[in-house]
């Protein structure tokens, strides 16, 4: 029986409609996107097989392209529409960051920088930059690869502050391992940075390391 056969409060984009999106289940909210199933299946069907087959949502949304592109019941023009949802999602939680200030929400701060860099397979290090009210000018990516003092450079992220005119910073970098304790090499790199950007009288107003499940605070360790 194909979905358009069923009870209409059943169906999920009826009952999205009705009820609101957080009302569906991963499954229900995965058939809307992929619109269509194939033969012999529906998009529910398609989509509670897709979670089974990558074992979770997070592991469905953060799939490589070939491994995704090459799934049953997707596709390159369904990985390339779920790529662009995702992006949406990630502009729409930065834009909601530089509406206010920054600072009058920390939780916010963290949901950003976890979603950002939670699932990456390699090491950035990352910038958000503040004005004088701690209000978002810009996130930057500065570097990529193994973060210690040979990659990471502090006349660069005094260069790019200066550049955006800012009063503070806030940095950031993922452990892909997934285990957010910061390494000896973490607290070097900081305090180089803090003293780099204390001679231009710009703020360090924390480090947050981004692991598998929280982030770990500079600041509230006293480490800054």
């Amino acid at each position: 029986m194909s979905i358009k056969e069923w009870p209409v409060d059943e169906r999920p984009r009826e009952k999205l409609l009705k009820f609101g999106a957080q009302s569906l289940s991963e499954a229900e909210l995965i058939a809307i996107f992929l619109r269509t199933g194939r033969r012999g299946l529906s998009a529910l069907d398609v989509a509670r097989e897709l979670l089974s087959q990558f074992g979770s949502l997070r592991n469905l949304l953060t799939a490589d392209k070939t491994t995704l592109c090459n799934a049953p019941g997707m596709g390159a023009a369904r990985y390339a529409t779920l790529i662009a949802v995702l992006e949406l999602a990630r502009r729409h939680f930065a834009e909601l960051m530089q509406s206010g200030p920054v600072l009058a929400n920390p939780q916010a701060t963290r949901d950003f920088l976890y979603m950002r860099l939670r699932d990456l397979p390699h090491e950035v290090f990352c910038v958000l930059f503040l004005d004088n009210r701690h209000r978002v000018i810009a996130f930057e990516e500065l570097f990529r690869g193994t973060i210690d003092g040979a990659t990471v450079h502090a006349r660069e992220v005094v260069k790019r502050a200066l550049a955006h005119n800012a009063a503070a910073v806030i940095l950031s970098h993922n452990h892909p391992s997934g285990v957010a304790e910061p390494s000896q090499a973490d607290e070097i790199i900081t305090r180089r940075l803090k003293n780099a950007l204390d001679l231009v009288e710009i703020r360090l107003l924390d480090h947050l390391v981004v692991g598998d499940g929280h982030c770990e605070s500079f600041a509230e360790r006293g480490l800054l």
